[in-house]
């Protein structure tokens, strides 16, 4: 069983998949962070998304150096499921992971990832991450469906794709859904999820998150984030009916989400009606998700009252919000 075991670790392909966009200054030490893991069987596909600063050149650039690289690039920029699927398409890997361009991961990522994965008989590994908020917990070993609890509670790990090692098989079955520019990885891995047979928890905090002012968390809103009300919409319809446990959760995160683009619309230089149309939408979606379990799930009071805000109405919310940024500026002075 030894020699099998050793013979695996010999031959197993792992398939790293990074979306870049505009991370000239932070590429570097990401695909640095990638070409030193301990596990050297890998290959790394870079998709290019239409940068427009240098990423492009410097992914070629570390093509050449390292024949486990290659680089897709993308006339016009199609988000970053779209970039990932890309990815998956081109892997030959036994297994999957997905890393961020501007994040960057310890050396034994990978290979502790695979160890715990192949050792619980698992389809996805996760592991702790630093620079984000994560509730954690110890070790653990869980079925599909309570992974989805998990999911949707964010504990022990929450809805991004990274910091994680996946099963290829399930991956080509169930890619990201490319009508969905917001709050795709979340809809990605509650289809893997479902399917998964045992999903395993290692707390060792191997990715490193980098938060970044430029990043599309905290850029305005578009039609493109909007799409994440319809992922919010299809996971809690579904939820509704096979996982009412994890309802609650996933509710909260409509409102979480519903709350952050709400902000975001309000600080961002509108037109009025535009503005007013976001909101509109934004407060529709949270009545819809709306349920006392899923408000008392939300961490921030804060978040709590702007969720209630939008509950009661766009107007409501927006001169709310109004007094609170000329109190925040008056404050600042």
């Amino acid at each position: 069983m030894k020699g099998i075991d050793s013979m695996m670790q010999k031959i197993a392909l792992i398939s790293v998949i990074v979306p870049v966009y505009n991370v000239q200054d932070l590429i570097g030490r990401c695909l640095d962070s990638i070409l030193a893991q301990t596990w050297q069987n890998i290959e790394v596909i870079l998709v290019n998304d239409a940068s427009s600063d240098g990423s492009g050149r410097i992914c070629e650039e570390y093509a050449l150096r390292d024949g486990r690289v290659q680089v897709v690039h993308f006339q016009k920029n199609r988000g970053p499921g779209a970039a990932r699927n890309e990815g998956i398409r081109k892997a030959r890997g036994d297994f999957a992971s997905f890393i961020d361009s501007d994040d960057y991961v310890e050396p034994d990522l990978l290979e502790k990832l695979y160890n715990n994965l192949t050792e619980n008989g698992a389809d996805l590994c996760a592991c702790g991450a630093d620079g984000i908020k994560l509730k954690g917990g110890p070790p653990g070993i869980f079925s599909g469906s309570e992974a989805v609890w998990c999911l949707a509670h964010g504990i022990p790990f929450n809805h991004v794709p990274w910091g994680k090692l996946y099963t290829m098989e399930l991956v080509k079955k169930y890619p990201f859904d490319e009508r969905y520019f917001y709050s795709e990885d979340l809809m990605f891995l509650y289809q893997f999820l479902k399917s998964a047979g045992r999903v395993s928890y290692l707390p060792d905090q191997l990715y490193h998150y980098v938060n970044r002012e430029g990043s599309q968390v905290h850029s305005g809103v578009d039609e493109r984030k909007c799409t994440a009300l319809l992922v919010h919409d299809r996971i809690c319809k579904d939820a509704f009916v096979h996982y009412p446990k994890a309802l609650p959760g996933f509710q909260q995160i409509a409102l979480e989400t519903n709350t952050r683009l709400a902000m975001l619309a309000v600080e961002a230089d509108m037109p009025a009606k535009e503005l007013s149309g976001y909101l509109k939408r934004l407060c529709q979606n949270t009545r819809r998700h709306f349920s006392w379990k899923a408000l008392r799930l939300c961490r921030e009071k804060k978040v709590r009252a702007a969720a209630l805000l939008l509950y009661a109405g766009r107007i409501v919310f927006l001169g709310t919000a109004v007094v609170y940024r000329q109190i925040k500026r008056w404050k600042g002075r």
